[in-house]
């Protein structure tokens, strides 16, 4: 790191050295080899007019042959598209490359390749300025840097390494500082947590390999990072987007990143920060805004691979309405269709008339109902599915003819996504189903694609497939060979694919296979999943009118505008336990907030203890789900009564804060704001926490501090200097000065859940399915530093009408409430600005409580007027004061010691405060004499 007392112009000096001294050196930066390739150079360049940017022609030094013949010209475009955000695009300069397709990933066009034929004037000066960032550059050898136009903080440069691009293999390096933070790059599991580590394996194409498998490419190809770097005390972040849907290895070394991508170009997006929340807010207005969830979708999920019939389901509910267990939607796998073919009902186990009563009943009661469907088609000629995608002819080829793989129901063909017709086909089959089973949601599953087989597969004339009670479905049945006989099965350059350098086409689509327009699945791989929640998102909200609730495994850059995710196959371990947070928080950089791990673990058995912390962890994931498999001893909630004492108390807590998790939604819906975040965002300079991969917040200040160790009654946690108040129990009060641990007391049942000071905490009384806790009373949690004399905390809440498609304020919709509170000496103000407040009007919403903490004694003299006019008498019912508990304070120092003030809160109850006014409580506090 570059000190944060050197001036901004000696940082650069420094900066240069690094590169000179990385260059000479045989550090990672310096991979670009000559036998790989040996760089270009830059020979025009020429300025767009009207803000059009950059266009350059670079020409190849010298020809080699390893990974195959270097492209001899390269098209270099550079364009400031806002102004936090530059675009440097390298391509051939003489014929399109494959890229992702505009209708996937609607963004700004580039100029077409026109063969080097640029109209503009010459463009000579050695930086190109945009309002945040600058781009620079070298011309023999070309290479190219991005810095701060502030500071001239480099963010990323190139010219410590040749710069090379053949057909199936582009290579680039960019020197950093050492102790940057590094955060993203994914799917993958990572142990050592959030924080990127030197030396681990990056490799992005997406695979159904279990979640189990440590630092391996899995379901989703996320190509951007995140960096973090303390300059001066002072957290500044950006992001480096790489959108290539093509497989690559990412080689992280520490003082360098390479990128070794096997097909499409280089197309970069610089994300100028310079804050966390900054960057995700840049990044998703690019690749789109997360999608909004309805309200039901932050209650609790409970599903299993083995409901083997409907009264199983039934059972279920039952199971958890009987342990007053907080329960919103009962899921179905495959249990529930015929064979195992999409859009289908088993006529015995899940007969239709039965399935249509047990909706009716859980619909009136407020619950939801969702399953699962793969992407494989079942081909069976009775099968009215399979014959209308065969009269439409929307399935991926390989050498004319629809390619063959097997799956759950045994052979099948992929639907192409890509393909219109495709897509109104899938809307189309969609809409029947929901005919047959009004759902309210889909469950994409085995989306990479998954495939049992591997290479070019016939149906076997010697034995039946599937295999009639195989208990290894898994296994593959067809005849198969390996197609080894094309480059785009057999690449020259070969990423570490599954981790052990497998095929490309291992156990999914050839990638010799075509999509539409002869599209080729080598480059197209990684959009599968994302193509098919555009698709499936397109059919929901046509169909329904309703806001579309889509949980996919497979995903890319802007999933999130369509769908959720959940971590996929995990295993009911201590690790994994631990695992699944920085996969939660990553996928919120990622620009997809709603995610969630399978709770107690997928497979094998859990042990009791660690389905305790799983769901009290669990119950603050953003998707909250417990799932297992078929093989798996049954693990519903209620199974254990220590358990399902756990659930009460984590789930009684999480729909509590349900208005508070759904106005974090709707800030993710407008910001990209992740819902559950790393620490490091709410306190970018408190660098100890920049690897903190145990704790996380919930929006910008309420802590999650779950037990990741087996036989722990006590965690260790940190603190960023200020109060924290334990939501269980706000006389347990956390101060931390310098961010030293802190042990905080966590029994079997409980979680460590605190807010932070100057915080407003919307809240209702909670309940046990969340269509009847929106509708209970709010209480407002004003948070204060503890003893303060003069401080201020704020909050919001968002409501609506969460059956509309779209998340907007609008007048009748939905309402926006902002609060607002101050302390000055004795004097407490409370008030609220209510905007669009006719919903809550309507909807009888109001505030029965005020909890104020961090304050001595009790309250008089209270005055309330509402919308400006003295309504209290409207306003309140039987108002009244209260004084919370004797402060239980614990430090740095681990000790909990009665505090001596009186009080650490105090309550204002029996309100009535209408939500959608606006008003003003004002009172004084007093302590009384012993």
């Amino acid at each position: 790191m570059l000190s944060s007392s050197h001036s901004p112009v000696l940082s650069y000096l420094l900066w240069c050295l690094l590169l000179l001294t990385l260059a000479s050196n045989n550090g990672a930066v310096a991979t670009a080899k000559p036998q790989v390739g040996s760089g270009y150079k830059l020979v025009s360049l020429v300025q767009l007019p009207n803000g059009g940017g950059l266009v350059g022609c670079l020409q190849v030094k010298q020809r080699t042959s390893t990974y195959g013949p270097d492209i001899p010209r390269l098209r270099l475009f550079v364009k400031h598209e806002t102004r936090e955000r530059v675009r440097v695009q390298i391509t051939d300069a003489d014929k399109q490359r494959w890229e992702v397709p505009y209708n996937l990933l609607p963004r700004e066009p580039a100029p077409p390749v026109t063969g080097g034929r640029v109209t503009g004037a010459p463009f000579t000066v050695a930086e190109y300025s945009g309002e945040e960032l600058v781009f620079t550059y070298g011309r023999d050898p070309f290479w190219f840097a991005v810095h701060r136009r502030s500071t001239r903080q480099p963010l990323f440069n190139t010219s410590a390494g040749a710069l090379v691009f053949k057909d199936q293999y582009l290579e680039v390096s960019t020197a950093l500082p050492k102790d940057a933070a590094l955060y993203g790059l994914g799917e993958n599991t990572q142990p050592g947590g959030i924080r990127l580590r030197p030396n681990d394996p990056y490799t992005i194409y997406t695979t159904d390999i279990s979640a189990i498998n440590l630092n391996t490419d899995l379901y989703g190809s996320h190509p951007v990072y995140m960096d973090l770097r303390s300059l001066g005390g002072r957290g500044v972040a950006h992001a480096v987007l790489l959108l290539n849907s093509n497989g690559m290895d990412v080689f992280y070394r520490g003082t360098s990143l390479t990128y070794k991508v096997i097909g499409g170009l280089l197309d970069f997006y610089f994300f100028a920060g310079p804050t966390p929340l900054a960057v995700v807010d840049q990044y998703t207005s690019m690749i789109g805004r997360p999608a909004p969830m309805p309200y039901w979708a932050f209650g609790f999920h409970q599903c299993r691979w083995g409901y083997k019939n409907l009264s199983v389901v039934e059972g279920v509910v039952e199971g958890y309405r009987n342990a007053q267990i907080p329960l919103d939607v009962i899921w179905n796998d495959d249990d529930h269709m015929d064979a195992a073919k999409d859009f289908t009902l088993d006529p015995v186990n899940y007969p239709r008339p039965k399935v249509l009563a047990f909706l009716d009943k859980i619909h009136a009661q407020g619950m939801k109902y969702i399953v699962l469907i793969d992407p494989g088609i079942a081909v069976n000629n009775s099968y009215g599915v399979y014959q209308r995608g065969m009269a439409r002819d929307i399935f991926i080829k390989l050498d004319g003819q629809p390619y063959l793989a097997q799956v759950w129901p045994g052979p099948v063909y992929f639907p192409d996504f890509l393909n219109p017709n495709g897509v109104s086909w899938w809307i189309d089959e969609v809409r029947r189903f929901h005919d047959l089973v009004p759902v309210d949601g889909l469950w994409i599953d085995m989306n990479e694609a998954s495939n049992f087989c591997t290479g070019k597969c016939t149906i076997p004339k010697t034995h039946q497939c599937p295999i009639p009670d195989s208990k290894t479905p898994w296994v593959c049945c067809l005849d198969c060979k390996n197609l080894t006989n094309t480059r785009w099965d057999e690449p020259p350059y070969k990423i570490n694919a599954s981790g052990q350098t497998a095929r490309l086409g291992f156990n999914t689509i050839a990638t010799s296979a075509t999509h539409y327009n002869g599209i080729l699945e080598y480059n197209a791989h990684s959009l599968y999943g994302f193509s098919q929640a555009i698709a499936t998102h397109k059919a929901l909200q046509g169909l329904q009118g309703k806001r579309p609730f889509i949980l996919t495994r497979s995903t890319f850059v802007g999933s999130g505008a369509y769908a959720a995710h959940w971590t996929g196959d995990n295993k009911g371990t201590w690790e994994n336990l631990r695992y699944s947070i920085s996969t939660m928080l990553n996928f919120g950089i990622f620009g997809m907030p709603m995610v969630g791990a399978d709770i107690c673990g997928f497979y094998p058995s859990p042990t009791e203890e660690l389905c305790n912390r799983w769901i009290e962890l669990g119950a603050f994931y953003p998707f909250s789900r417990d799932h297992a498999n078929f093989a798996s001893p049954r693990q519903e909630l209620y199974v254990w009564e220590s358990v399902a004492k756990s659930a009460r108390n984590a789930l009684g807590m999480r729909y509590k804060l349900l208005p508070y998790l759904y106005t974090l939604n709707y800030q993710a819906h407008l910001t990209g704001a992740p819902v559950a975040r790393p620490v490091f965002f709410s306190f970018p300079d408190f660098t100890p926490c920049y690897g903190l991969s145990t704790q996380f917040l919930l929006g910008a200040s309420v802590m999650v501090s779950p037990v990741l160790e087996e036989g722990a009654t006590s965690v260790s946690a940190v603190f960023p200097p200020g109060t924290w108040y334990n939501l269980f129990d706000t006389t347990r009060v956390v101060v931390s000065k310098g961010g030293a641990p802190v042990r905080l007391d966590a029994p079997l049942n409980e979680i460590n859940v605190h807010v932070y000071q100057n915080t407003i905490l919307p809240m209702q009384r909670g309940g046990v399915i969340s269509r009847a806790a929106r509708a209970t009373p709010f209480t407002l949690v004003v948070a204060f530093p503890l003893g303060a004399a003069q401080a201020d905390a704020e909050g919001a809440v968002y409501v609506d009408d969460d059956e509309r498609p779209e998340m907007a304020l609008a007048e009748g919709q939905a309402t926006y409430v902002r609060f607002r509170a101050s302390v000055r000496g004795r004097a407490v103000t409370v008030r609220s600005e209510a905007l669009m407040g006719s919903y809550s009007l309507r909807e009888g919403l109001v505030i029965e409580k005020v909890t104020v903490l961090g304050l001595e004694g009790t309250g008089k003299d209270l005055a309330v007027q509402v919308d400006d006019a003295d309504a209290a008498a409207v306003a309140t019912s039987s108002p009244y004061f209260a004084a919370g508990g004797s402060a239980k304070l614990q430090g740095e120092e681990g000790e909990g010691v009665e505090d001596s003030k009186r009080s650490v809160s105090v309550e204002v109850g029996g309100l009535a405060l209408p939500l959608g006014k606006s008003f003003t409580m004002t009172w004084n506090m007093q302590i009384e004499a012993p």
